[in-house]
This record gives C-alpha cells, structure tokens and sequence, in this order.
C-alpha cells in the first residue's frame, strides 16, 4: 500500500508586503533584502485570521482538486509553529470548521521541515492500514512574531501619517535580519491509500541534532519560564524568533535508492534562503529546469513551503502524474529531512 498525493490546494492572503513598504518602519532596503535573502514581497493576513483558516482554505482547494469529499477524510496532519492558540493545536479547528467527521487529527511542531515529518507520519499510518484518505496541512501566521506596534502597522500599509518614533524605528530594525524574510501562507495535499504501486512515497529520510537548538528558537514564552511569560520577556524581545545539511540528506537518499539527480523530475526545496538554495542546487548539480523557487513571492512560509511549491507546479503542469519528485527541508530543532515521492 503507498501514500499517494492525490490533490494540493493553497492559499495566499491578500495583503501584499513590498521591501519597499517595511523599509517605511525599519532600516532596510529593497536591495538590502534581496541580495540576503532572494525576497522582494510577502503576504500578511488582516489581524483576525488565524493559521487554522490559512489551513482550511488550502484544504478545501485539495479536496475539491482530489474530487474527495470531507466525509471520507479519516485522520488529519498540521504542521505549524504558528497554532491560532498555545493549545489546542490548529488540527482540531480545522477539522470541526471543514465539519470532517470525528477523525484523529494530529499536530506536529517541526517547523521549516514539518510538512516531511508530517508525510512520514501520514505514510506510515496508511502503509499500516490505519488510514486511507489524509488531509495534510502546512500553514503559518507569521505576522504575529512581527514587533510592530499598532501605529507602525499602519504606517508599513500607508494608512496613517504618523512614522515610528526613533525608539520604534531602533526596536524595529533590531529584528529585522528576521522578520523581513516571513510571511504568511497555507497548503495542503490530499493523501489517499492506494494499491498500485508505481505512485507515491517511495523512502524518506529524517534526522535531529538537538545540540544546536538556540542557533535559531524563540527564547520566551515558554515552560522553561515561570511565569511561561511576562512583560519583561517582551520587552527583551524573547518572543521573537531567535551551510545546511540539505545537500548530505538529499545525497543520501539518493543513493540509498540508486538514483541520480538524472532520475529526478522535479525538486521542491524548502524556501527559507534564494542563496542557500541556489548553493544545495550548485552542489548537487541539479539543472534549473529541476528546480522552482518561490521565496521572492511568499517569503519563508515555514511549514506551508513544500506544500505550496507542489501546488504551484502540479497547476502549472511542471509536476505531472509519474513525475519523481524529491523534497528536501532544513530547520529549526535542528531538524532536517527529504522524501522521494512519485506524483
């Protein structure tokens, strides 16, 4: 039995976030941005939306490019580090908002390679017979970890006259290494059980070095603390989020299923960094023609990232039925993964 991705379905909110329009409330520059990072917009929710109604959107596209039914969904998959609450998590909501029937829906907090994780998980319950039809959700709001002010907020859209004083302005750029490469996104795919086994997931590699967790975690607000957290953490800025191992995982699943780059239809990296990516891709020697980028539209949308990719390029037909497909992320914990998988 193989986990076949059968629909993909995403979607992008409508507030568009130019270089230009945060170099209003911060010190940085269109040039800056995109010579660091490949990133020219983002996309910010409206204050209101939450992660869980990214995710549900982007569900409902799959279902319907499945021709799937709700009903006969039988377990979900959320991958965020970005829940509409500390607890619960965002799969609960999803489920009772899509009116899905009382199925095990599943959160799961691996960050930029949660979508993999998530994968794994959902491969494993249908190979073992525990599920058929899997919803699979990335989805994030990161705009919640930007340090603005409510009047800065404003000013960033243009709909107010008032700039950030100096001591925002300061505040702002403090963090703006991070919060410049972010934005908000959902997608998810449709995973169905099925017999024949030329499609779907073929091998799948996962590792953690929990050694070098603080190279990039979020130092408040969490259980380590008593209070979890407090307006000193704030005003510290601890709520904010504080050579990649892509190439080695990318190579050894590779090899461990004798194939080559040559083998390969289509590779879908996980998009935090244009110049990383354009590095893994150097390295491994993987034609442009192999690769898609969409870190200059979206930003990193964490978890969402793969998923959207793949529905960028299953609806613009560079990803077709037969297709090999290899999945590579890297991210915080440090966690790192890649999956071969035949669309």
């Amino acid at each position: 039995m193989r986990a076949v991705i059968v629909g993909s379905g995403s979607e992008i909110p409508p507030t568009v976030v130019t270089n230009q329009m945060l170099s209003r409330i911060m010190d940085t520059s269109d040039e800056w941005i995109r010579e660091r990072s490949g990133v020219e917009t983002r996309y910010y929710v409206e204050p209101g939306t939450a992660t869980s109604d990214l995710g549900v959107a982007a569900a409902r596209r799959a279902l319907e490019a499945a021709s799937v039914e709700p009903s006969e969904v039988d377990m979900v998959v959320f991958a965020t580090m970005t829940p509409d609450h500390f607890f619960p998590g965002s799969g609960p909501l999803l489920q009772a908002k899509l009116g899905l029937r009382n199925v095990p829906c599943f959160d799961i907090r691996q960050q930029c390679v949660g979508f993999l994780y998530g994968l794994q998980l959902v491969d494993a319950h249908v190979r073992a017979g525990l599920a058929r039809t899997v919803l699979l959700v990335g989805a994030e709001v990161h705009s919640g970890f930007m340090p603005y002010s409510a009047a800065n907020w404003e000013y960033l859209y243009a709909r107010a006259d008032v700039p950030p004083t100096p001591a925002e302005h300061e505040w702002n750029s403090r963090f703006r290494h991070l919060t410049v490469l972010f934005g908000d996104a959902g997608a998810a795919v449709v995973v169905r059980a099925e017999e024949d086994g030329s499609r779907g997931v073929i091998d799948q590699i996962l590792g953690t070095d929990g050694a070098d967790y603080d190279k990039l975690y979020v130092p408040g607000t969490g259980f380590k603390h008593r209070p979890y957290t407090d307006p000193a953490q704030f005003a510290r800025g601890d709520h904010i989020l504080a050579t990649t191992r892509m190439v080695e995982v990318a190579q050894q699943i590779l090899e461990r299923n004798r194939m080559a780059i040559d083998d390969v239809s289509l590779v879908l990296m996980h998009q935090a960094n244009r110049r990383i990516n354009e590095y893994c891709q150097k390295v491994l020697g993987i034609p442009d023609a192999k690769m898609i980028h969409n870190i200059h539209k979206y930003g990193n949308t964490t978890a969402a990232t793969i998923p959207l990719l793949w529905d960028e390029a299953a609806r613009a037909g560079r990803l077709r039925k037969g297709d090999l497909a290899l999945l590579v992320a890297f991210g915080a914990g440090m966690s790192w993964g890649a999956t071969l998988v035949r669309a």
